[in-house]
């Protein structure tokens, strides 16, 4: 694969990002701009555990909108709910959505939005057999730093039905408005902390391994990785220091609103096609599956394109060979507590095969560099 040209591109991100202590505060008048009605989606009691859904339905209500709820939205996000919050939404005529969670919640209200506007089931516009021309304004309360979806127009949702988890992209997912106050994130658990930083470094290695030569976003991304690295055993130890989780919350934001991206065609997504296998099987999430198939990928690619990996190597970890880089990317998940096999998650030689024959289902790849069902089998065995 040659990385000789930068790509043509079109840099695009419609979505104004409102960063900082209490800027929860504004949200309110925010919504009351696009309309009265609004649906309100969250996940399964943390929101409302931590205190952030009073604070939210405060503001919105304070505001004078009238608000319809739809809670439980699962961490593993699923098309039932979608397709239940749009009926919601079409009974309630909600004219704009509020999202409060992380990317599972927000990802579903992406498609949600689309769903009601156009009045069309969610799956045929994931799998593309439906082609939407609209949405309703989305304004997000972000309360994980992890997925980026906060400001891309990305989402990811499963089928238990078709069995598969897909994403998909469209310019109509970009939010409005974006809410993110890093205290938001305080509670957050400590290894779901380390998933999300797992995550973010993920998608900067997408891109980074994507079509298309583009120096100065190579550039960025060894910084963001850099800045989470930097920030990891801090924020970990002192999970309600405000630097530390603004730092990693900003981090994960570029790392996938087209920072990265921008020279370059498309990123690869082979990793996260493997990861998505392992979190319909398993429900393991999404940060663990990816720091378990990361390390593979890269042992299956070394000898394919030993220069890539290198050149990331010699950046991030000043090492200077592909063995090397992968045993640096082998040691930064672990220092962030992160699993590394699949036995660490509870998976033996036993479910191999029904890794194996889902992933020759879905017809797992990637978009630059192409995974067979022989590739498969292999990493599979190196994730074991």
């Amino acid at each position: 694969m040659c990385f000789e040209i930068m790509e043509n591109f079109i840099a695009y991100n419609p979505t104004k990002v409102h960063f900082g202590r209490g800027v929860v505060n504004d949200l309110g008048k925010t919504a009351r701009r696009y309309g009265n009605r609004v649906l309100l989606m969250y996940g399964k009691g943390s929101a409302v555990k931590n205190g952030y859904y009073n604070q939210v339905k405060e503001q919105l209500v304070g505001a004078g909108l009238q608000v319809a709820e739809y809670s439980g939205v699962k961490p593993n996000p699923v098309i039932d709910d979608v397709e239940k919050a749009a009926d919601l939404g079409r009974r309630e005529r909600s004219e704009l959505i509020v999202p409060l969670g992380g990317g599972s919640v927000i990802d579903s209200a992406k498609i949600t939005a689309l769903c009601i506007a156009n009045d069309m089931k969610g799956w045929d516009i994931i799998t593309g057999s439906a082609e939407p021309e609209k949405t309703l304004p989305l304004i997000a309360v972000l309360t994980l730093a992890a997925t980026g979806t906060e400001m891309n127009g990305s989402a990811v949702v499963q089928n238990p039905k078709t069995r598969e988890k897909l994403g998909y992209w469209n310019p109509l997912n970009f939010p409005a408005h974006s809410f993110l106050d890093p205290e938001y994130t305080y509670t957050v658990p400590e290894n779901y902390t380390a998933y999300g930083i797992a995550d973010l470094i993920a998608h900067c290695l997408e891109n980074f391994f994507g079509k298309g030569d583009s120096p100065l976003s190579d550039r960025f991304i060894y910084s963001i990785i850099q800045e989470a690295l930097e920030v990891a055993p801090l924020v970990l130890k002192e999970p309600r220091n405000y630097e530390y989780r603004a730092r990693i919350m900003w981090a994960a934001t570029n790392a996938l609103n087209g920072l990265t991206q921008q020279g370059k065609a498309y990123g690869d997504w082979g990793v996260h096609a493997i990861g998505h296998t392992l979190s319909f099987l398993y429900d393991t999430p999404h940060g663990a599956t990816l720091s378990i198939a990361y390390p593979a990928w890269l042992k299956l690619h070394a000898g394919r394109i030993p220069e890539r990996i290198t050149t990331l190597g010699k950046h991030l970890f000043g090492v200077h060979t592909p063995a090397r880089t992968i045993e640096k990317v082998r040691k930064m998940f672990t220092s962030l507590r992160c699993p590394l096999h699949l036995s660490d998650i509870g998976i033996d030689n036993s479910q191999k095969t029904e890794i194996v024959k889902l992933m020759n289902a879905n017809r797992v790849t990637g978009r630059n560099y192409e995974l067979s069902d022989a590739d498969h089998l292999k990493l599979v065995n190196f994730m074991m």
